[in-house]
C-alpha cells in the first residue's frame, strides 16, 4: 500500500498490489448498505452470467475515499447479464422482473449482453461484434477506468471482474480504452464525473 500526504489520502490505495486493491474494493462495497442490497437482489433474481458493472462500483470507491454520501453521482445501477435469447420480449421480460423484484434508491437496469450487436449501431453508428459472455461487454467500454464488475456468490464472497485491473479507479484516473471510437463517450462521462470528484485526473483520448 502507498504511503500518501494527509492532502492526498483519497488516493491511499493508488499503486498498491492487486491483492490490496481488490482487498479494498470489497471492504468498500460492503460497507455500502444500499449497494450491498442490490447486490443481494441481484443474486437472487438469479440471471444467467449476471455482473453489477461500472459506475455503481467505481463511482463508490470515489465516494468512500473522498466523504461522500453512498451513491453520490450514481444514476443506475447497471445489472449485465447473458441469455442467448435475443428477442427484445426476453429482454423486456427480465427488466419487468427486476422492476418489482428491486428496492434500491436508484434505478436498476438489467442488459442483456446477448443483444447488443442488434441494437448498437442504430444507436452508436458502428458495428458491433456478437458477444460470448457478460463480460464482454465490460471489455468494450470507452474508459479502461470503468471496466469492472462484481458478483455476490452464494457464500457472500465476491468474484471480481477487471480486465485492466483497479489502479486507474484507486489512482482517480480516468483512462481511455481505444478499442473502438468512443472519443466523444470518453469525454462527456470525464466530463461528469470530473464535476462530481475534482480529485479525478482526466488523460485525453489519444491522436
Amino acid at each position: 500500500m502507498s504511503l500518501r500526504p494527509e492532502n492526498n489520502a483519497h488516493l491511499r490505495f493508488a499503486d498498491g498490489s492487486d491483492a490490496v486493491q481488490k482487498s479494498a474494493l470489497v471492504n468498500i462495497v460492503k460497507a455500502c448498505p444500499p449497494l450491498m442490497d442490490a447486490f443481494k437482489q441481484a443474486r437472487s433474481l438469479n440471471l444467467p452470467d449476471w455482473w453489477i458493472v461500472s459506475g455503481a462500483i467505481y463511482n463508490q470507491v470515489w465516494n468512500h475515499l473522498t466523504g461522500k454520501p453512498d451513491l453520490y453521482g450514481v444514476k443506475d445501477i447497471d445489472l449485465f447479464y447473458f441469455d442467448p435469447d435475443t428477442s427484445y420480449a426476453a429482454e423486456d421480460k427480465i427488466i419487468g422482473r427486476a422492476a418489482t423484484h428491486f428496492d434500491t434508491p436508484v434505478p436498476i437496469e438489467p442488459r442483456n449482453q446477448a443483444r447488443v450487436h442488434l441494437w448498437y449501431k442504430d444507436h452508436f453508428g458502428q458495428d458491433y461484434d456478437p458477444l460470448r459472455k457478460a463480460t464482454d461487454g465490460i471489455d468494450n467500454f470507452a474508459c479502461k477506468t470503468h471496466a469492472v464488475g462484481m458478483r455476490l456468490n452464494a457464500d457472500d464472497d465476491f468474484t471480481i471482474y477487471a480486465p485492466f485491473g483497479l489502479n486507474d479507479i484507486f489512482s482517480f484516473r480516468l483512462t481511455p480504452h481505444t478499442i473502438r471510437d468512443n472519443k466523444a463517450s470518453h469525454l462527456a462521462k470525464g466530463q461528469r464525473q470530473m464535476a462530481l470528484w475534482p480529485q479525478l485526473t482526466f488523460v485525453p483520448w489519444p491522436d
